[in-house]
């Protein structure tokens, strides 16, 4: 890999020497297979203790990393016959927002994702994974055309939030988030939202109102960005790795507070260390998911799905009997 986040580079010292005796043993005829396989279990011994070991910030820059698969990676290797939908049919198309229909093991399936893009002309062009209101309304038309039809849906999830640019105010991105936020809770079919990489704020949440919320186990999903977040409380966006680790942002957090369903776990080392892997648990998980959503009756489905979200940061407030009777 070119790029090595600094908790990784003990690994990657003794990758590049394991590579290098691989490259002399082939040059040179000699057999070192031994050295070789030991280096390999030193690997994958740091790899288990290191990654077990992840701060909220270290788990924040791994779901940033630059060869983390993104939704069209997934879509490509999981979705089969995937015809791409564009438009919102009231301003333009929005290149970070990739809609439309496709095939996982011959079942039909709505698919929408916010990609991010690879190289610098591609992330221009994705807007880095900031969707602009058409996003949203691109996302929304294509949901309500697979509740017309009954088409289960599946969300693939990687932003750090919606575009805050002037345009983007001007054309409705608060309204565009809002009405996405309310008619998801009508589709008349399953929702899966899978969080892959970074889920920020209403930019996240706007293609995540689910049935089963899923985040992948080295992913991060918030109501801000560290760097927002430290932007605001400290006026200082290098304080980013305070406030990731005081935001406790790890999926085993979002799952005790019951913002998310599940954890799709990932090969020792991350996603992008072992992508084909990655997919084929991710294909699993939609798949065994799906049929579990499918065989529920619809109402009951809708009506849980608005129950989910509606517990959420629900609490109650006892009142000491003494200070009842102040009142």
């Amino acid at each position: 890999m070119d790029f090595t986040l600094e908790f990784e580079r003990p690994v990657s010292e003794l990758e590049s020497q394991i590579r290098t005796l691989k490259q002399s043993s082939s040059q040179k005829n000699i057999d070192i297979s031994h050295e070789i396989e030991a280096l390999q279990a030193k690997v994958d011994r740091m790899l288990e203790d290191i990654f077990s070991k992840l701060s909220p910030w270290e788990r924040t820059q791994l779901s940033r990393h630059p060869a983390r698969p993104h939704a069209l990676d997934y879509i490509d290797k999981i979705v089969d016959d995937f015809h791409e939908v564009h438009g919102d049919r009231r301003f333009s198309d929005d290149p970070s927002m990739i809609t439309g229909f496709g095939y996982i093991d011959g079942l039909k399936v709505a698919v929408i994702g916010i990609e991010k893009g690879r190289k610098t002309q591609d992330k221009i062009k994705r807007n880095f994974g900031m969707a602009n209101p058409e996003g949203y309304r691109k996302a929304l038309r294509i949901m309500q055309l697979a509740s017309q039809f009954g088409i289960p849906i599946v969300s693939f999830v990687d932003t750090p939030g919606a575009y805050p640019g002037i345009g983007a105010e001007e054309r409705g991105q608060s309204l565009a988030i809002a009405e996405n936020l309310e008619e998801m809770f009508k589709i008349k079919a399953p929702i899966i939202a899978i969080v892959i990489g970074e889920g920020g704020s209403g930019g996240a949440l706007g293609i995540a109102i689910a049935d089963r919320v899923l985040m992948m186990e080295y992913s991060v999903y918030s109501v801000i960005s560290p760097e927002s977040c430290a932007s605001i409380l400290w006026s200082d966006p290098k304080m980013a790795e305070t406030a990731a680790n005081s935001l406790q942002l790890s999926p085993s957090k979002a799952f005790e507070l019951k913002v998310i369903d599940g954890i799709i776990k990932e090969p020792s080392g991350g996603a992008h260390r072992y992508p084909t892997e990655t997919f084929k648990k991710v294909k699993e998980t939609i798949l065994v998911t799906l049929q579990t959503l499918l065989n529920q009756d619809l109402h009951i489905l809708m009506e849980n799905r608005f129950e989910k979200f509606r517990r959420m940061g629900n609490t109650t407030l006892i009142l000491d009997q003494s200070e009842e009777d102040k009142g």
